[in-house]
């Protein structure tokens, strides 16, 4: 995985190699990842390739296909955006409209400890570690057995197994592990019932640490909001995140022609209907029709056409996905607090004393 692309000291990083992980881009809306392997052959409805020509090859190279096939396809490095669009599905995903506003709002940084809770497909958990590579951590848990392997293997694939820890627990009954309390910069939640990890993520993150949970329904983010007052949080918000993308087109549009004074009425009427009366006269003396001062009149001019941009909202688009909610730690000062003092102002001059109790 390309978290933080190739290095002047690593050379050789930027070309693919035998064991590589590559995403085949054959168009905007269809891109698959593979492993490359000597004896390894892609095929699609463009043709196939042999995956012996691509190593050696930069990121990025456009490959052929083998004759008599004529398709191509480019070979891209995988990157968070793009795993993220070519990951296999084991459950309901974030997208990277929601992705790069937790990872913005989290305000990670290399070096940053963050928590997660519900792995599932690990879009989201591959984000985290590209934020916080290469000094950072990111520890993540996942109540399915199952997925957990699963997901722990897919970044062992991808390299990413020295930023990212896996566990296999339910946050929401035990909560975060006790060696983790006090150590997180961030934390987010991906849980049917966030509000019942609150306590627990209280616990495990530093002071002024960010909170951010993601829930579909508005009755969680309620129930959620309130766990958090309760727990000594401030600064709650909550966001949705709709992307609207639009349909850029290219068009030619014709220029306005001049037009000729008339020649927007019926026929048999006069074109000077409200002009001046004596000129009026002096046309109905001459007897001149209407056809006839058309005909008399010099042609307009041709203007060429001119190419417009035209830019509009597709017709249909990816709506609701979720709420995020953020929320920051406060930050409580060792000692002891200062008391409240109660000010008495002083009596006025010549006056009664006032009432102090």
């Amino acid at each position: 995985m390309l978290i933080h692309g190739p290095h002047e000291d690593a050379p050789g990083s930027d070309l693919i190699q035998e064991g590589s992980l590559v995403v085949v881009y054959e168009r905007f809306d269809s891109m698959k990842a593979v492993k490359v392997t000597p004896k390894g052959q892609y095929s699609n409805r463009w043709g196939n390739f042999a995956m012996k020509e691509w190593i050696g090859v930069p990121y990025g190279s456009r490959v052929h296909a083998r004759a008599p096939d004529s398709g191509w396809a480019y070979l891209l490095a995988p990157t968070p955006e793009l795993w993220t669009a070519v990951l296999r599905h084991r459950t309901q995903i974030l997208y990277v409209a929601d992705i790069s506003m937790v990872v913005a709002m989290l305000e990670l940084r290399p070096g940053c400890t963050v928590l997660e809770s519900g792995t599932g497909s690990g879009s989201l958990t591959t984000s985290l570690a590209r934020a916080v590579a290469p000094t950072g951590h990111v520890y993540t848990f996942e109540f399915h057995e199952q997925r957990a392997q699963l997901a722990r293997e897919d970044f062992a694939a991808n390299g990413l197994s020295d930023v990212i820890t896996v566990q296999h627990r339910n946050i929401e009954e035990s909560g975060f592990p006790s060696d983790l309390h006090g150590k997180a910069d961030g934390l987010f939640l991906d849980l049917p019932g966030p509000w019942k990890a609150v306590e627990s993520a209280a616990a495990c993150l530093r002071p002024d640490g960010v909170f951010c949970s993601f829930s579909p329904c508005i009755e969680q983010v309620q129930r959620t909001c309130g766990a958090l007052a309760r727990s000594g949080f401030h600064c709650l918000r909550t966001m949705e995140v709709l992307l609207r993308s639009y349909e850029v087109t290219s068009s030619g549009l014709k220029a306005v022609e001049e037009s000729v004074p008339g020649d927007d009425l019926p026929s048999g009427e006069p074109a000077d209907v409200g002009g001046d009366p004596d000129s009026k006269r002096a046309k109905r003396e001459d007897g001149a029709a209407p056809e006839e001062a058309r005909a008399a009149a010099p042609a307009a001019p041709t203007l060429p056409s001119q190419a417009q941009v035209l830019a509009r909202p597709v017709a249909s688009g990816r709506g609701h996905t979720g709420y995020l909610t953020f929320a920051r730690l406060a930050v409580t000062v060792p000692g002891p607090q200062p008391q409240a003092v109660l000010v008495v102002p002083a009596p006025a001059e010549g006056g009664a004393e006032q009432d102090t109790a």
